[in-house]
C-alpha cells in the first residue's frame, strides 16, 4: 500500500494549526508513558529538543517523496541516536507517543485512514533510522 502523502501533509497541517507546540505535548506524553527514556534527553534543553524534533518532522513531511533525502538524513540521524543509547525497542515507544499525541491533538478529525497513514510513515522513518549502512 502506497503512503497517502496528501493525507499525511493535510493531517500534519491540521495538528500544527490546532497545537503549534505539538512537540512539547509529544514529550509530555513520551515521558508520562515511558519515563525510563527521560535520562537520554539530558544533553540539551527540552526547548532545544522540541525545536529539533519539530524541524525534523517538518523536513520529513516536506521531503516525504524524496527517498534519497530520507535515506541519507534519517540514516545519519539514526546513527547519532545509537550513540545516545537509543535501542530498537525505544522506536516503538516513540511511535506510540507520537501517534498518541497526534490523535489527541487532531481530536474528532482523527480517522482510521489518518492513523494508518501516520503508522505507515513512522514505520518507514524508524526503519530508515535503524538501517545499517
Amino acid at each position: 500500500m502506497a503512503l497517502n502523502v496528501d493525507l499525511l501533509r493535510s493531517s500534519f497541517a491540521l495538528v500544527v494549526e490546532r497545537e503549534p507546540e505539538v512537540t512539547h505535548r509529544f514529550y509530555d506524553v513520551l515521558f508520562a508513558k515511558y519515563p525510563q527514556v527521560q535520562p537520554l534527553f539530558g544533553r540539551r534543553s527540552r526547548a532545544d529538543q522540541e525545536r529539533m524534533l519539530r524541524d525534523m518532522l517538518v523536513a520529513i513531511v516536506d521531503h516525504v517523496e524524496e527517498p534519497a533525502w530520507l535515506q541519507n538524513q534519517l540514516g545519519a540521524l539514526g546513527s547519532k541516536h545509537v550513540g545516545y543509547g537509543v535501542t530498537a525497542e525505544m522506536y516503538g515507544w516513540i511511535g506510540d507517543a507520537l501517534l498518541t499525541t497526534l490523535k489527541e491533538v487532531a481530536g474528532d478529525a482523527w480517522t482510521p485512514a489518518i492513523a494508518d497513514t501516520w503508522a505507515q510513515a513512522y514505520g518507514a522513518v524508524a526503519g530508515l533510522m535503524q538501517a545499517k549502512p
